[in-house]
């Protein structure tokens, strides 16, 4: 365990999409609808689509098998805001650990009109319909697409296939590390003309770290911190 973390390596993820019946939109719709006319407020920008959520979700020879079902985004938000009425139903994404030559991890730093404005996260996102295949949820093609939307950057032929589950705070975070063959500056300097050729870019820029003490409380939120903390402590 590592800031409340449960740290599980993992050599595959497989998701299906599910038909879930949950209640917590219909019994909460009032409280729903107020919150998100106040993140509306704060973030004209913010879109209320189709997300995908676990309902259930298993680990066994280093396999992670999951069911996701569709929902609003604003019901999404409000239910992350609250406390879980249902342990069952967890925040489920997949997202790419970008660690350069020279043996730093990037992060992008969210920008002002986002839900997350200044935090600093692995490019990601909260899979949606665009990663449905039939009965299947690409969870691996999800996190490529948010680095190539976000960064401009694409995995390496050779990219490694392994994975991270970090299980903690409503959430299922599936890293996947992958060593780029540039180093942190150059790789910087790419993200920064992707970014600006981006009319509206989620990222501000980026962050690089390169040890344990450059890790953020106020700004990583808690899967970051807790991968960080792990990968850096097991180095040499």
């Amino acid at each position: 365990m590592s800031e409340g973390f449960r740290i599980t390596p993992l050599a595959d993820v497989t998701a299906r999409f599910v038909e879930h019946d949950w209640a917590f939109p219909r019994t909460h719709e009032a409280a729903i609808a107020a919150h998100w006319r106040a993140r509306i407020a704060r973030s004209p920008g913010m879109f209320d689509g189709t997300v995908l959520l676990s309902c259930a979700h298993a680990v066994g020879e280093g396999v992670a098998r999951l069911d996701l079902f569709a929902t609003r985004y604003s019901s999404f938000t409000y239910y992350r805001h609250v406390p879980h009425a249902d342990p069952r139903v967890r925040n489920a994404f997949a997202a790419i650990v970008p660690w350069t030559a020279d043996g730093a991890v990037l992060l992008g730093a969210m920008g002002a009109h986002t839900a997350n404005a200044g935090q600093l996260y692995f490019p990601c996102g909260t899979p949606d319909l665009d990663d449905v295949r039939g009965a299947a949820v690409d969870l691996a093609g999800s996190a490529a697409r948010e680095l190539a939307e976000e960064t401009g950057l694409a995995l390496p032929e050779d990219a490694a296939t392994g994975w991270v589950l970090l299980e903690g705070e409503g959430q299922l975070a599936f890293l996947r590390p992958v060593r780029f063959l540039e180093p942190a500056a150059v790789l910087e300097a790419r993200v920064a003309e992707h970014l600006r050729r981006e009319a509206e870019p989620e990222l501000a820029g980026m962050a690089v770290v390169r040890s344990a003490d450059a890790i953020d409380a106020a700004r990583m939120p808690g899967f970051v911190r807790a991968y960080l903390a792990e990968a850096f402590s097991s180095r040499p």
